[in-house]
């Protein structure tokens, strides 16, 4: 099979293979198109994959137009729409839930085949390629909290740790799962006072089990959240319902009760957000502020950390490549319940339940299709 590894047209500095990971691929037979510059800003240099056995072409078009398989690190674009060939199979963090309407039904006329990331499941219940971003996500939220504490960031100028005498800044996380339990990990590194909610109590023994009741745990009801909110200098989102839209976790009417100069560092905006008052935001301009509460909301934020980003990605994403390209996409579905848990579009058919809920197309069970 051909793959191609395009620049992502988001911003997203990183790559979801390695050269190593082409090498193997090269190795086993398959071509592997790669963009030119690709890997510049996280260091895997042109010249790395050329040796590796990749052929770098110099435009978008023609590694859609001379691949199989395109293998992403982020969703697609409007503007890639048009370079869709017709059935396509097309890889990446794609969060179909909230996409636009039109990529969708572009995806569905192309006959595309589309396997998102985020929904691989293995058979433990865990997403293994979702899992290490969701690591590096959770305690990247941390380092941006420290960071736009600061005041020449527009914060109110707290050392998250606090000094003898001045007690450290509190920190809410909304969520204790894979994201909730790093930021928790990384802002008690800190030296921060940390809440952490969740309705999940197992995920909460968890935290206090991991972190020696260190953190405070509770359940998340309206009025915890609410009682939590006030305390906060810090509030994380770390929301996760596989392949749906985040819940709103807070209201605007919530928000109001937060302390001036407060800071809402939003994981969960890849899928729409679990703050009312949350809308994506750039690395350009990464902070607005609603009601005197400042709100960060840069979807993929392991992009910023992109060379460990990429490391990760080719890590636990590579063995289902080869698996794919070896097999074909239909044996390969076959073999794998995690691949094919992976699934929105089967070659243009709707498979994935969220399809239907949130664009209205029918869909079908995989099964009765392969």
């Amino acid at each position: 099979m051909n793959l191609g590894i395009p620049v992502e047209m988001s911003g997203d500095n990183r790559l979801a293979l390695t050269p190593q990971s082409v090498e193997l691929l090269v190795e086993t037979g398959h071509s592997v198109f790669v963009e030119k510059n690709a890997g510049k800003a996280t260091h895997f240099f042109d010249e790395k994959f050329e040796a590796a056995g990749a052929t770098v072409l110099y435009s978008h078009e023609e590694i859609f137009g001379r691949s199989d398989v395109i293998v992403k690190s982020d969703r697609l674009m409007p503007e890639e729409l048009d370079l869709i060939r017709e059935e396509q199979i097309l890889m990446g963090f794609h969060h179909l839930a909230v996409s636009d309407p039109n990529i969708v039904k572009r995806l569905v006329e192309q006959k595309a085949t589309v396997i998102g990331y985020e929904l691989i499941e293995d058979e433990d219940g865990v997403l293994p390629v979702l899992y290490p971003t969701s690591e590096i996500a959770g305690q990247m939220s941390v380092q941006v909290a420290s960071e736009f504490m600061k005041i020449s960031r527009g914060g109110k100028g707290i050392v998250l740790g606090g000094i003898p005498g001045v007690p450290p800044a509190v920190i809410v996380i909304l969520g204790a799962g894979t994201v909730g339990r790093n930021a928790c990990m990384a802002a008690l590194g800190a030296g921060a006072q940390v809440i952490v909610l969740d309705k999940d109590v197992r995920k909460l023994r968890d935290i206090e089990r991991l972190f020696k009741k260190d953190a405070i745990t509770a359940i998340a009801t309206r009025k915890s959240v609410e009682e939590a909110l006030t305390l906060a200098d810090v509030v994380i989102g770390a929301i996760l319902i596989k392949g749906e839209k985040s819940p709103h976790i807070v209201s605007k009417e919530m928000l109001a009760k937060m302390k001036n100069g407060s800071l809402i560092v939003d994981m969960s905006i890849d899928q729409g957000g679990c703050f009312e008052t949350s809308r994506p935001t750039t690395t350009k301009s990464p902070i607005y502020t609603v009601d005197g509460v400042m709100h960060f909301c840069i979807p993929n934020i392991p992009s910023c950390v992109g060379r460990t980003g990429t490391l990760a990605l080719n890590i636990v994403l590579y063995p289902y490549v080869q698996e794919l390209v070896d097999l074909g996409i239909e044996e390969a579905l076959k073999k794998s319940p995690a691949l094919r848990r992976g699934l929105y579009i089967y070659r243009g058919i709707p498979i994935h339940p969220v399809i239907e809920k949130m664009f209205g197309l029918k869909v079908k069970d995989i099964d009765s299709l392969l």
